[in-house]
């Protein structure tokens, strides 16, 4: 950044950290014990919808790669859009294997990175569920380098519990990079796998 920058305000914009995606581990323990919730085991990867040749070719490497994984039963990821017209690219894993599923986001995040389509990478989120059936999405803003909590009421309606998503804000500030900007936590209605 040069001078010219500095005086007319520009900013270089946030390089991605995929490596923060490894802290969810530890976050879901003090998740689970501050508020109950832990993980299902389910987790996605958002991203701008591509088409092409590029992409299919990503996608399978992929599918490939995760595959490979002699743990994992059922397909490894699953390619879904949203009615939104977002893609996500879906991984599935026991609920008492979120280090296996962070690998997984980690690794779909990654092979989009090096084949070009970082910019089209939006968000990954793992999802986590109490006893009483709430849900609750950690979300991983790739442009950003932070996480922010989305807690969608139960009904079907289109409404989120901001109590609960400033709650978890508060327990995980140590844990997590969380977003501090409270306008860039955007829902994720439909998002596969809440």
């Amino acid at each position: 950044m040069g001078l010219l920058d500095i005086l007319l305000g520009r900013t270089k914009p946030v390089a991605p950290d995929l490596d923060q995606l490894f802290a969810l581990p530890s976050a879901a323990v003090t998740l689970e014990a501050a508020a109950g919730f832990t993980p299902t085991g389910s987790g996605a990867v958002c991203f701008a919808t591509v088409e092409g040749a590029a992409f299919e070719q990503t996608h399978r490497e992929v599918q490939a790669l995760l595959d490979a994984d002699a743990d994992r039963a059922g397909p490894p990821v699953e390619l879904r859009q949203d009615d939104y017209g977002y893609s996500w690219l879906v991984s599935r894993r026991q609920p008492d294997q979120l280090p296996q599923l962070v690998n997984d986001l980690h690794a779909v995040n990654s092979s989009m990175e090096v084949n070009g389509f970082g910019p089209q990478l939006l968000c990954s989120l793992a999802a986590f569920a109490d006893d009483t059936g709430r849900r609750l999405a950690l979300v991983y803003l790739y442009k950003r380098g932070t996480f922010y909590p989305f807690a969608p009421l139960p009904g079907g309606a289109e409404h989120r519990d901001n109590a609960l998503e400033l709650q978890v804000k508060a327990t995980l500030a140590s844990d997590l990079r969380i977003e501090q900007d409270l306008s860039r936590w955007f829902p994720v209605w439909g998002a596969p796998g809440l």
